[in-house]
């Protein structure tokens, strides 16, 4: 018979409805029975016990939240009973024991790569297009026109003929009934017919962007440091930058962000200033013949071998469920066990969503500085978000809370688990690069897009997203693998789902197997064997982050 409610941790308050209980339904506790009181949907959350108004609420083995009014044992939780609440925290002096899990099997296992001259492997071979200014998205949309149909990096999807068939009803005098009751056909474009001209280049990105000028000389540092983070990645042959002249986000700047992560920078690297140049048939002209000339040298890279240590994973959540917390994300974090085991690179980003799990994340830490910066930049932003009348508490999205995630530490305590059991080796401030391998902290909104704009900027070469509503985030330059928490979404959105962790929702799969199939994804994506969701439908999401308040 299928569990229908679980117990995440010994210490907890509440359960977790694994199915839709109904009124008067006995459930199991520790081989104790509980009646459920109401109705309470799939991923929602029982109380074990009575709660008073002001009671502590535990979940994961921390404190979610408070009771605002009564409930009853059986009864259900909610924003109308339940309130934000979390523990405070300190440093512990105390090191961390870590047990490894074990990974023989993957030890002497490579990736096929992409090489680069100093010592990093990307898992991509992109060029970039990128404006310093959003002055110049114009002239980079006129470049796109020019370069990606005809260079074979055309979408494969196309829904012309579902216009032309929706006109052709119109003009026959079709009624409102019968055009919305059409039954119309996709055609699959062939990329115009050709093949690539440059076969081991895998695709020019344009990214577009409003940032550059008019806010802080802060925001254009930053976007200048995220910018250099994506020109100077493993998954980056080369680019070309349009710069207008007068912008606060000057060419010098992103030249120093450059040096700062790249000292030995000696990728195909094209800038142009339209003020200089003059006309735009010259600054395209231009820019058209450098960028073939780049093209010609990225591609003359080709994947070779390389170790599982050289992989960078970054770790993101996006249209989070009540499952997300039990399948999806403790599935991640296993896999991010494995590759900090293996010599790898992990990122753990989000840092709204970090909120209650403070604690935990300090003791990880390898030493007293790398805690005592978690808690500066946590302390810092969750300051800033109450400044403006936008504490974590609001962090949760209408989905997030229909689904059972009705506080963020709630939310957080789930979307922690990503972040495996290894210790902490660094923490990271946007728009930071990563140079440490193990689990690394960057301090990013949780606005998915932001921060997978982040992750990849510090280095992330693939990014897996966990979903238990469904979203088709993407990324220009890195595959974002998408992993559904609960079968239900696999089954309803199989265009933008990769991997179906709700197998351990279903009773089919321990969170450990679960993990490791995500890890053999991991290298077949990494070596080009396999192309996913996101890739396929051209998912190019780019968002850099202005640091002001973002949940």
């Amino acid at each position: 018979m299928k569990q229908n409610v679980l117990k995440i941790h010994p210490n907890d308050s509440v359960l977790v409805a694994l199915t839709d209980l109904e009124p008067g339904e006995r459930v199991q506790n520790d081989g104790n029975s509980l009646i459920v009181t109401e109705a309470i949907p799939a991923k929602h959350k029982l109380a074990i016990q009575a709660f008073e108004p002001g009671d502590s609420i535990t979940m994961y083995g921390v404190l979610v939240g408070k009771a605002k009014h009564a409930i009853p044992a059986g009864g259900r939780l909610t924003t109308f009973n339940v309130q934000h609440a979390t523990n405070s925290y300190d440093l512990h002096a105390a090191a961390y024991q870590w047990t490894a899990p074990a990974v023989d099997q993957w030890q002497n296992q490579t990736f096929m790569g992409y090489h680069r001259s100093d010592g990093s492997v990307g898992t991509g071979n992109y060029w970039l297009v990128i404006p310093l200014v959003f002055c110049e998205n114009r002239n980079i949309q006129v470049l796109e026109d020019a370069l990606v149909n005809d260079l074979g990096y055309g979408r494969k999807k196309s829904y012309q003929r579902q216009t032309e068939e929706l006109k052709a009803l119109v003009q026959a005098g079709r009624t409102v009934e019968e055009v919305l009751q059409a039954d119309l056909q996709t055609a699959e474009q062939s990329l115009n017919g050709q093949l690539r001209l440059f076969p081991n280049v895998d695709g020019v990105k344009f990214l577009i962007h409003d940032g550059g000028c008019g806010g802080t000389r802060q925001d254009a540092q930053a976007l200048c440091g995220m910018l250099a983070g994506y020109v100077t990645h493993p998954n980056v042959a080369g680019a070309t930058i349009l710069s207008l002249g007068c912008q606060n986000a000057q060419v010098s700047m992103l030249q120093e962000e450059i040096q700062k992560r790249s000292p030995q920078f000696d990728k195909p690297f094209f800038v142009l200033e339209q003020q200089t140049i003059g006309t735009e048939e010259s600054l395209i002209s231009q820019a058209l013949r450098q960028t073939f000339a780049g093209l010609m040298q990225a591609n003359t890279t080709v994947r070779k071998p390389a170790p599982l240590s050289k992989l960078v994973i970054g770790l993101e959540c996006g249209g989070s469920d009540g499952f997300s917390g039990i399948s999806a994300n403790p599935a991640v974090g296993h896999a991010s066990d494995l590759m900090v085991a293996l010599g790898g690179t992990v990122i753990l980003s989000e840092f709204p969503e970090l909120c209650g799990v403070e604690q935990e994340l300090c003791d990880r830490a390898v030493d007293a500085e790398t805690a005592s910066r978690f808690r500066e930049l946590m302390n810092t932003y969750a300051q800033r978000a109450q400044e403006v009348g936008s504490g974590f508490d609001m962090n949760p999205s209408p989905g997030n809370i229909r689904d059972g995630l009705i506080t963020d530490a709630m939310k957080s305590a789930g979307a922690s688990k990503k972040g495996g059991s290894s210790p902490v080796v660094a923490v990271l401030d946007y728009p930071e690069p990563v140079r440490k391998p193990g689990l690394n902290l960057l301090c990013t909104p949780g606005n998915d897009v932001e921060s997978t704009t982040a992750e990849v900027a510090s280095g992330a070469t693939v990014v897996l997203f966990t979903t238990g509503l469904g979203t088709p985030t993407g990324n220009p330059i890195t595959p974002v693998i998408k992993i559904a928490s609960n079968t239900t979404l696999a089954n309803r959105m199989p265009d933008i789902i990769d991997i179906n962790t709700g197998t351990i929702i279903d009773g089919e799969e321990t969170i450990q197997q679960a993990g490791e199939r995500i890890l053999e994804h991991i290298i077949r994506v990494a070596s080009g064997d396999l192309e996913i969701a996101a890739v396929r439908h051209g998912q190019d999401d780019f968002i850099p982050w202005k640091r002001g308040v973002s949940l």
